[in-house]
């Protein structure tokens, strides 16, 4: 209880001190530098609030336990039907903040770039593909953010070889960053005539957003092609030489977009991705150096691992990584993912609360 309560002054006082940084009159001037301090609070709050309660029902079990021992028999059985009360709720709240506690990814407070690419399994991943950006967008809708798609490569049937939006709103990256990874989808297939199940795969990459001043790129390193924009089966999706195609010649990323008729703005959201892939790459290069001892634990969340299974003859969700099972995935595909990300979030608490404090600290 002492360090929870500890953990939750430290929040607060860093709220505090964003709250005063936030009031600054000077931060009119610089709009980026007040949006970033704004998403940090937002990111603080959760715990803050969290913390207020649990001070408060501490308080209250403490009132509860001293009159256990009054003479008044009516008042100490008050006080046991008290204790009855608040203890599952004292339970509930410290869970909750376990979550939270999680050490902060310095990512958190930012926006978060989605990127679904079907895998093995033909048409039936592309559909599978399509079915978790759905996902996801439903997630989002309940969480009011807001979806601006970037890229996307259909198939006829309706599914999506690859797409890639940025997801903008309040702890965006803090949530969906725990779905990196390849997803496992067990179903029939529409056209399996013999009722055999397939076994498809999806991969997801979840991406902070760069802000300019996280990464530069030199003109010179930058080769810009512009194309035709194709939709599915090779047809004509415009007539003019939209699409834009960017090459990162020091590493060798590529990006193309094609969604809008400008060229220009098919050229501002390739560099947005490009951008955050780049940032994506140095942070790892970085976290290599200075947590791998904290990654053995934790895992790396790389997309090659295996994160998630989704049967559909039996309703069912497994996520591999928290050992959970949920027989609901009719809900988990309207979006409600929640109770699978708490459950990544208590296992992740766990093994920061078994981990050697130095190494932890060194993430």
């Amino acid at each position: 209880m002492a360090d929870f309560l500890q953990k939750i002054g430290e929040a607060e006082a860093r709220a505090r001190a964003l709250e005063e940084q936030l009031a600054d009159p000077g931060l009119a001037s610089k709009p980026s530098e007040y949006q970033r301090l704004g998403k940090e609070l937002a990111v603080e709050k959760p715990l803050v609030e969290v913390g207020r309660r649990y001070r408060a029902l501490i308080a209250e079990l403490a009132d509860a336990r001293e009159m256990l021992g009054d003479e008044d028999a009516e008042i100490a059985e008050m006080a046991r039907a008290d204790l009855q009360r608040l203890e599952p709720e004292r339970d509930e709240l410290e869970q909750k903040l376990r979550e939270l506690l999680v050490p902060a990814d310095p990512n958190d407070a930012r926006n978060a770039i989605l990127e679904i690419r079907a895998g093995t399994g033909g048409d039936e991943a592309a559909l599978f593909a399509a079915d978790l950006f759905r996902m996801y967008s439903r997630h989002a809708d309940g969480l009011g953010w807001k979806i601006e798609p970037m890229s996307a490569s259909d198939t006829a049937g309706g599914g999506f070889k690859e797409i890639i939006a940025l997801f903008s709103g309040t702890g965006v990256f803090r949530d969906l960053k725990y779905e990196r990874g390849v997803h496992r989808v067990q179903r029939v297939p529409a056209t399996e005539s013999q009722g055999r199940v397939h076994t498809s795969t999806v991969t997801v990459a979840v991406l902070p957003e760069a802000e300019e001043v996280d990464v530069k790129i030199d003109p010179n390193e930058l080769r810009v092609d512009v194309m035709r924009a194709g939709g599915p089966g090779g047809q004509s999706v415009n007539t003019t030489d939209s699409a834009v195609r960017l090459t990162h010649l020091p590493t060798g990323l590529v990006v193309q977009c094609q969604d809008e008729k400008s060229q220009h703005k098919n050229k501002a959201k390739a560099m947005k991705v490009l951008l955050s892939r780049l940032l994506e790459l140095e942070q790892r290069k970085a976290a290599d150096e200075r947590a791998s001892e904290r990654r053995e634990q934790v895992g790396s969340g790389e997309r090659s691992e295996k994160i998630r299974t989704y049967n559909y003859a039996q309703n069912r969700v497994t996520d591999h990584r928290a050992g959970v099972t949920l027989h609901k995935l009719d809900q988990i595909l309207e979006g409600e993912i929640d109770e699978l990300l708490s459950a990544i979030r208590l296992e992740l608490s766990e093994h920061f609360d078994s981990a050697d404090p130095e190494k932890t600290a060194a993430g």
